[in-house]
């Protein structure tokens, strides 16, 4: 009887002892390597090592599918909301998108980098004003900090409190029958460009870009506009941080205003459960005929409203900015310059709004108005979104006695 021996079987078995010993060789060296990484990430001076902010730029740049379709390698559950028309974009192209900012196929991401002010075209015009288009949209300035931070002379007259508008004035006369909030504030005020200011107060200053000042600047409007909230029975609290002196404190740069700022909207949120609304108050640097407008004889800074486009569900916040921007044409045709959605290379496009879908950023006026005609504007989106408020309310009260 004849015997079949397979004289194979020790190369099989020694090639499979050789894949075993290749396979763990390598993932030694992967563990080896990470350990390494690690420790030189964690032992190298602090100015040499990668940034939280440096990371969150590099990955600002993927496409948030990508991190979904990751996911789903983890979790069958995500593969469910991964969208059937996006493709897995390759690692050379992704690699490239984070290297360099460019899109491939986006030539705006290209050009707006290159080409001065191309970066505009990144900005959506939701509803545009009078004489409001892509020629004369806010100006998302970065002076340096070391000018920004400068002394300056400055001239501030106050303006007459008798001239006030016609809202500041009802309210104290009918203070009686004026709904209020009472003891809570529903409304937060602050100003991650705190020292914005205004050439007519400046008089020794030109240059736009240097309308600098520690004192006479932007955060006088908002305490206006809380003043006018507050005659109107709605609750306002004013946050005034210098954010540029804490921009220096923590050797960031101008670009990282809304980094700092972020901290203040978020503790004004955990320390006032009361707290609906949250706006961030600034000035533009476009010139004064775009800024300007006559109502009644009376010259008004103009009103830009600008929601963030670079963060998820801002649709609450685009339906506060409509809804406010319909109002004050309606109540001041004119005043506002409309709203616009804002994100892409060069600008911040989250604002801070993704804390709250209450939250906008109001432009008020430009470089070259002065604070009579800004106070007029405060006092005049303070009836406005008063009127909306109370509306709200009334609204929410009818549904609950339903």
């Amino acid at each position: 009887m004849s015997r079949n021996y397979n004289y194979n079987q020790p190369d099989k078995g020694r090639s499979l002892l050789n894949r075993i010993y290749k396979k763990s060789g390598i993932y030694l060296l992967c563990v080896i390597i990470l350990f390494v990484s690690i420790g030189i990430l964690t032992s190298i001076s602090p100015a040499y090592r990668f940034s939280s902010n440096a990371i969150t730029e590099w990955t600002s740049e993927i496409d948030s599918t990508t991190f979904l379709y990751l996911m789903g390698m983890e979790n069958r559950a995500f593969q469910k909301a991964y969208p059937d028309d996006k493709q897995l974009p390759k690692v050379s192209t992704t690699l490239f998108q984070m290297a360099t900012s460019i899109k491939p196929n986006d030539p705006r991401s290209l050009l707006g980098n290159e080409l001065p002010g191309f970066s505009t075209f990144d900005t959506k015009i939701i509803v545009a004003g009078e004489g409001t288009d892509y020629t004369n949209l806010p100006v998302e300035s970065s002076p340096p900090l070391e000018e920004v931070l400068k002394d300056r002379e400055a001239v501030m007259d106050e303006p007459d409190e008798s001239d006030q508008s016609d809202a500041d004035t009802d309210a104290d006369t009918d203070k009686k029958d004026t709904p209020t909030t009472g003891d809570r504030d529903v409304v937060f005020l602050y100003n991650s460009h705190n020292r914005e200011s205004f050439l007519p107060h400046l008089p020794k200053v030109n240059d736009k870009d240097l309308a600098q000042h520690d004192k006479v600047n932007i955060t006088k409007v908002s305490d206006r506009l809380a003043k006018a909230l507050e005659a109107n029975g709605i609750g306002t609290s004013v946050d005034h941080t210098d954010i540029m002196s804490e921009l220096n404190k923590r050797d960031w740069k101008y670009w990282q205003s809304y980094d700092a700022s972020r901290e203040v909207v978020k503790e004004a949120f955990a320390n006032n459960k009361d707290n609906k609304f949250a706006f961030d108050i600034h000035r533009d640097s476009v010139p004064k005929n775009k800024t300007t407008v006559e109502i009644d004889g009376k010259k008004y800074a103009r009103i830009m409203i600008v929601v963030g486009a670079d963060y998820e569900n801002n649709e609450k916040n685009l339906k506060l900015a409509y809804e406010l921007h319909n109002r004050l044409e309606k109540k001041y045709p004119g005043l506002s310059r409309g709203f616009i959605e804002r994100g892409g290379a060069g600008n911040n496009g989250v604002y801070n709004q993704d804390l709250s879908g209450n939250s906008l950023l109001f432009e008020f006026g430009g470089v070259e108005n002065n604070f009579e005609e800004l106070y007029r504007s405060a006092d005049a989106l303070g009836e406005v979104f008063s009127d909306f408020y109370w509306d709200a309310e009334k609204v929410n009260a009818d549904a609950e006695e339903e």
